[in-house]
């Protein structure tokens, strides 16, 4: 069972700002076709809603707050931290209604190419940017902490250590103060450092403090 750490926005915040966008977008759509806005007709006011339509999915992926809270996932006493990825796949699927939009807005109406253009290529393109990338990238990473053991992945790094093995954890911190790696000492000389940042585990950064704090104190230097 997963312990919810950051909850989606209330349900009137998230409709009342999703339609606040919606009719901003919609308001400034009209400056995308190649017509003045006071000859547009009703399959052009179409034309507008489906633009406002390809920003909000733009807005729904970028902004996960809306939809999808973070949560860490219990599995008897160990401690699992990873990227959420029922959120990636709902992500990808908004994500592939973009391109639809774009190109039967494209192929549809007479566009201003130029303001056209920079619409798409940001609806398009930030999505991919932001987050989509990082979430393929870190589809298979974790963290899994428990009270004997230290197991991880990363990419194409990956390991399990056994507490008894490790004689001190030093954590590094950015400049936030935020915990951003692991550097695992062993008792035969050797280390290891486990790279939280490039796993997509921002939102879980305090998380992972509080765990390290609770139940490592004795090995943290």
């Amino acid at each position: 069972m997963g312990k919810i750490i950051r909850r989606t926005y209330p349900f009137e915040m998230a409709v009342g700002l999703l339609l606040l966008i919606f009719a901003l977008s919609f308001f400034l759509a009209g400056q995308l076709f190649s017509v003045s806005s006071g000859s547009l007709i009703s399959n052009e006011y179409l034309g507008m809603f489906l633009v406002s339509a390809g920003t909000i999915i733009m807005v729904l992926i970028l902004w996960e707050e809306f939809l999808f809270p973070v949560h860490i996932q219990h599995h008897g006493d160990e401690t699992i931290f990873r990227n959420h990825r029922t959120k990636l796949k709902i992500q990808l699927v908004f994500y592939l209604t973009i391109p639809a939009i774009v190109a039967f807005i494209y192929m549809e109406y007479d566009v201003d190419l130029i303001r056209f253009g920079i619409w798409a290529v940001v609806v398009l393109v930030a999505p991919v940017i932001s987050k989509l990338v990082s979430g393929i990238n870190n589809y298979n990473d974790f963290l899994n902490l428990s009270p004997s053991t230290i197991s991880y992945k990363n990419n194409e790094k990956e390991g399990a250590f056994e507490l008894s093995n490790i004689q001190e954890i030093k954590p590094i911190r950015d400049e936030t103060k935020s915990i951003i790696k692991l550097q695992l000492f062993f008792k035969d000389n050797t280390d290891v450092t486990i790279d939280l940042d490039e796993m997509e585990l921002e939102a879980f950064y305090e998380s992972i403090e509080k765990y390290l704090s609770e139940n490592y104190s004795k090995l943290i230097k």
